[in-house]
């Protein structure tokens, strides 16, 4: 069986979806660099809902991951993807 804190953390996320979407946005390159230019152009990068605002404007709102997760599923832990979009132009 496995221990809580493996149970509570995916590779260092909160969980698979929020894994999963993370590494997607950090290997596609399309999708990487894009990300990048969108938090370039942010005129007060500590706000929050990047991640959202981002996925909304590349029009995948609606949309899964190539392994079938939610872009904007509810499970995911927006606050952490936020500070990952910040950590792209820190």
């Amino acid at each position: 069986m496995l221990g809580d804190q493996v149970m509570t953390q995916y590779n260092g996320w909160k969980n698979r979806q929020t894994w999963n979407v993370a590494l997607w946005l950090g290997s596609d390159e399309s999708l990487y660099r894009a990300a990048c230019r969108f938090m370039e152009k942010r005129t007060h990068p500590k706000a929050n809902n990047h991640y959202a605002r981002f996925i909304k404007e590349q029009g995948l709102a609606t949309e899964r991951t190539g392994d079938n997760i939610a872009w904007l599923g509810s499970r995911l832990d927006y606050k952490a993807l936020d500070d990952m979009m910040k950590e792209l132009v820190a």
